[in-house]
């Protein structure tokens, strides 16, 4: 990617809409994809960059429209290629957010919006600063429990462990610009 402050400087020179960058982080539960499923909906000239992921695919999730499904090989193939404008690992598995995606959604003016957690934020956030971040919260910890138990994680480790997550990402909602909260019985 080109310098994006650079970028930015000619397209206001130039009295030119610029594309942004937005993020946005959420604990596992908290209802980023319903989020995101809504503002798809509506059309708003926003591109959804679909993140790249070794986990396997959940019965209800659509190859390239929810995530894009890579073997571990795949994957770290593009990683060393410098692919990825951001890659983390969760829960023993690998993240990306591609960076042609984003390239492309700016060619066409429209803003790019990540589904990232809060280190690979963090890391975009540095690169660059111009990035819009909105955090999306649950209610509360028991309500994001049962969130978790209704999308069939059963596991009390895995669980619990969901949850001591949840609760560091909480902590760093002073690094984001907006803060939402997702109340089921809100629209």
């Amino acid at each position: 990617m080109l310098d994006p402050a650079l970028n930015e400087l000619r397209a206001r020179v130039a009295g030119e809409r610029i594309p942004r960058l937005i993020v946005l982080s959420a604990p596992s539960g908290a209802g980023k994809d319903t989020v995101l499923r809504e503002l798809r909906r509506r059309d708003l000239g926003l591109h959804v960059v679909v993140t790249c992921t070794t986990r396997p695919r959940r019965p209800e999730e659509r190859e390239g429209a929810d995530y894009q499904f890579l073997s571990p090989e795949v994957f770290r193939d593009l990683r060393a290629r410098d692919e990825f404008l951001e890659s983390a690992e969760y829960a023993g598995h690998s993240y990306g957010t591609p960076k042609a995606d984003v390239r492309a959604a700016f060619a066409r003016g429209e803003d790019a919006l990540l589904k990232i957690e809060v280190q690979g934020a963090a890391l975009v956030k540095a690169e660059y600063p111009q990035t819009v971040m909105i955090f999306l919260a649950p209610p509360d910890l028991p309500e994001l429990e049962r969130r978790l138990r209704a999308r069939g994680v059963s596991d009390p480790a895995d669980l619990a462990r969901r949850l001591e997550r949840a609760r560091d990402e909480l902590t760093q909602i002073t690094h984001y610009d907006y803060l939402v909260v997702n109340h089921v019985d809100r629209v």
